[in-house]
């Protein structure tokens, strides 16, 4: 016999587990560094414009722009977490990408429309995007909840409590 405690499942996922997995550093230094190179190139070309720009224009250079520190933020989060995540991230991601392809989908059908180029296009491409999103999102979401499910089943807890 040892004389340690036992230790519940919680404390041993964080011994285990104590820091990111290179690959998910990996991609949260890139998530960092395009979001902030994103946020810079389209602030750039949004600064430098010579004459007085539309509305929808600053419009999309300002979603652009919110996306690309959105993407930046989320890779400095997730570079910061020294605990497991249970695939937080990757739901995190999945809502980044699916509001962002929303997003631009309407901004360019919106620009279709008003420029009487036809939106059959825009919404075509722009539904695929937001469909792949929105299934990117729907998977997150199921192996988050079954991750803390099995989490549940070792650590013995209620089954309707989540942390």
């Amino acid at each position: 016999m040892t004389d340690e405690p036992r230790l519940s499942a919680q404390d041993m996922i964080e011994r285990l587990s104590p820091a990111l997995s290179p690959r998910t550093r990996i991609r949260a230094v890139t998530a960092l560094l395009a979001g902030a190179a994103g946020a810079v190139f389209v602030g750039a070309l949004w600064w430098t414009e010579p004459g007085p720009l539309p509305g929808r224009t600053h419009l999309a250079f300002a979603l652009f722009t919110a996306f690309c520190l959105a993407w930046a933020a989320y890779g400095g989060w997730l570079l910061t977490r020294r605990v497991p995540l249970f695939a937080t991230d990757r739901v995190i991601a999945a809502w980044i990408g699916l509001a962002a392809s929303l997003a631009t989908t309407a901004v360019l059908t919106v620009v279709a429309a008003q420029r009487g180029t036809g939106v059959g296009p825009v919404l075509a491409v722009g539904g695929g995007f937001v469909a792949v999103a929105l299934a990117l999102a729907v998977r997150a979401q199921a192996r988050r909840a079954a991750l803390l499910r099995r989490r549940r089943e070792l650590s013995g807890a209620q089954p309707g409590r989540t942390s």
